[in-house]
């Protein structure tokens, strides 16, 4: 490629540093499951009219929530994931999921209407 064609762009300035967003902190938590705040909500937002229901506050380590996510998955017949330190769960599931996590020792609270 020739000279006259290149895009290349220098600069004189030091290079900033990125600030990344500091990694979610480590969920192994000594707190027992009673302690914890866990809310669990119904989500209709950017996702083109369907429903997902939104489980957050569970702190424990990332394998038992590959474990529970697979647990509800399975029990519900859904699908779902994680995003960032919530769970999601296809369709409204609100009060089966309250009374898992109830059975779990929880104590969730429904957030929404």
């Amino acid at each position: 490629m020739s000279n006259e064609k290149s895009r290349l762009v220098y600069s004189t300035e030091q290079p900033s540093q990125r600030q990344n967003k500091p990694v979610e902190k480590s969920l192994h938590t000594d707190v027992s499951p009673a302690r914890q705040r866990v809310t669990v909500s119904l989500d209709r937002k950017s996702r083109g009219g369907r429903s997902v229901t939104v489980i957050r506050g569970l702190l424990m380590p990332m394998k038992e929530r590959e474990a529970l996510l697979k647990q509800l998955k399975t029990r519900l017949g859904t699908g779902g994931t994680f995003k960032g330190a919530a769970f999601e769960i296809q369709g409204d599931q609100r009060d089966i999921l309250m009374a898992v996590l109830e059975k779990m020792g929880y104590r969730p609270k429904r957030s929404g209407g």
